[in-house]
């Protein structure tokens, strides 16, 4: 029996955390919540705050030492640190705000493990950085990634970048685009999630470096482990010199949208 939260190992430290994340965003679903403006349209809800708060506090209480990068609370924890959490306990806070359910909670160890918890399925995604597994009533099943559903999740969320070279959005008018895939829309890493389970056959998103986003750790992390094709629209490897992502359950499926990325940026 583990006497607490010190005996967890990482992987299982980010479960408790993304979990204890997921109590509170489920608990808080459906009331009056009070806004933080964060400008440029963006906006934090109590329910943001406070499962930050409860993952914080699983992650205090098993690794001390540690750093955490929070998407509401910034940087805290021992200055130096060797090691950093990055934390985003409430991705989707727009769909949460007016009553939709296609939200997620993000716990990643930088360079380690990772879970992405969907507060509503009861399902954790974990991976302890060499495999990827999902959770959900008590019993662990491996990820495995295919390009069946041939659904494909595009980011369509402003500012765009890459304009007007490229705009995620302007990939869905491809005729290569509309001819093999067709596009859905979460726009939070549980469309990664879903990469990685096989529920999704890609996903694409403009922007910079996003593999040390607390938005986009988790997910990248997962899908990496999982055996899909990780890179930034630019086909380049993701990084500090990165930009974007086209991820994909295959190399097919991959190099496809790669060819309809590359079309666009012309």
């Amino acid at each position: 029996m583990i006497a607490s939260l010190a005996d967890l190992d990482d992987t299982e430290v980010a479960i408790a955390a993304a979990r204890a994340g997921a109590d509170v965003v489920r608990s808080l679903y459906g009331r009056q919540l009070t806004r933080i403006d964060k400008g440029a349209g963006d906006f934090a809800t109590a329910a943001d705050v406070e499962a930050e708060r409860a993952i914080l506090g699983v992650i205090r209480g098993a690794r001390p030492g540690d750093a955490v990068l929070g998407e509401e609370g910034g940087r805290q924890g021992v200055a130096g640190a060797a090691r950093e959490w990055l934390v985003d306990p409430l991705c989707g806070t727009l769909n949460y705000a007016v009553g939709n359910m296609l939200v997620a909670v993000n716990v990643a160890l930088r360079e380690g493990p990772a879970a992405v918890a969907d507060p509503f399925s009861g399902e954790v995604f974990f991976t302890d950085g060499e495999s990827a597994w999902v959770r959900h009533d008590g019993s662990d099943t491996r990820l495995s990634p295919t390009r069946a559903t041939q659904l494909v999740d595009v980011n369509l969320d402003p500012p765009f970048p890459g304009a007007p070279g490229f705009r995620a959005v302007d990939v869905l008018s491809d005729a290569a685009f509309v001819e093999r895939f067709r596009p859905r829309v979460v726009s939070t890493t549980l469309a990664l999630a879903w990469v990685a389970a096989g529920k999704r056959a890609a996903y694409i998103t403009d922007g910079g470096d996003l593999s040390g986003s607390v938005h986009f750790a988790a997910g990248i992390a997962l899908c990496r482990a999982a055996g899909c094709v990780v890179t930034g629209i630019d086909g380049a490897p993701t990084g500090p010199e990165g930009r974007g992502l086209v991820v994909a359950a295959d190399a097919d499926t991959h190099g496809l949208l790669m060819s309809i990325v590359g079309r666009r940026s012309d």
